[in-house]
């Protein structure tokens, strides 16, 4: 039987009275890399968002077995890492300070980085190759650059169980590739990986898929599943294929399906 990282029944979100999430139950395996995919407009924000308790919900959440609103605080935040995309801002702090920032919840009021800081936010700056701007201003990179110090200090917090939303934003194929990487290196420590991608292609390198359309989880199994596949197909309108090259999925775009003009 498969221990469960973090879980959710009959959960119900909204957002500005619209009903988002009208009552969705799923699961993530612990120890295990989930990407959640799904056309525009489907839920994937909206359901980690919710998930991580950082927007109003109704229905269960449990986190490593235990009810996500019953977690103190700062333990919560030790076990449960969270990156988006609206991170405020820290263009006025260094790239090290931001990353120290993910330290915040093993640290007591005004307390000084201890060696475990330090070597966690060295470990983080190291694996997503920021670690040579540590004095540099984050307000001097680029958006691609700045993603990988937000990614940094998300790593930074050592947490049992990481939540990403769209993390491969502005990043190119070289940092995305290196991204999947650091993944792995973290599933292997036991970590469990939940991120919401886009990129189909690096989606399907994950364990596991969650495929969602209009807040339902439509289905959600192995990366290299047949059925996986074909949902994938059916949640994009058929409109893309999936081959399996040299033991990996590959997603083809299928042009075939015939449109018709408005």
């Amino acid at each position: 039987m498969k221990n469960i990282a973090l879980r959710a029944d009959s959960l119900r979100a909204s957002i500005e009275k619209t009903l988002i999430l009208p009552g969705i139950s799923v699961q993530f395996t612990a120890g295990c890399w989930t990407s959640v995919v799904g056309p525009n407009g489907a839920g994937k924000s909206t359901l980690l968002k919710a998930l991580c308790g950082l927007l109003p919900s109704e229905g269960k959440i449990e986190l490593l077995g235990q009810v996500l609103a019953q977690w103190d605080a700062r333990e919560r935040a030790r076990q449960l890492a969270w990156l988006g995309q609206d991170s405020a801002s820290v263009d006025e702090l260094s790239v090290a300070d931001v990353v120290m920032l993910g330290r915040l919840p093993h640290q007591s009021w005004l307390s000084v980085p201890s060696e475990e800081d330090m070597s966690a936010v060295q470990w983080a700056m190291r694996s997503c190759e920021v670690h040579e701007w540590h004095a540099r201003r984050v307000g001097e990179l680029s958006a691609g650059e700045r993603q990988r110090v937000l990614l940094a200090r998300a790593l930074a917090v050592r947490a049992r169980v990481l939540v990403m939303d769209e993390p491969l934003t502005n990043l190119d194929v070289p940092h995305q590739a290196q991204w999947v990487q650091v993944m792995r290196g973290l599933v292997k420590q036991g970590i469990t990986v939940i991120s919401v991608l886009h990129e189909l292609q690096v989606a399907l390198m994950a364990d596991e898929m969650l495929i969602m359309a209009h807040g339902h989880a439509q289905h959600l199994g192995a990366c290299d599943s047949p059925a996986t596949h074909e949902a994938l197909r059916q949640a994009f309108d058929l409109r893309l294929q999936v081959r399996m090259l040299d033991g990996q999925a590959m997603v083809l775009m299928d042009i075939r399906k015939e449109t018709h003009a408005n």
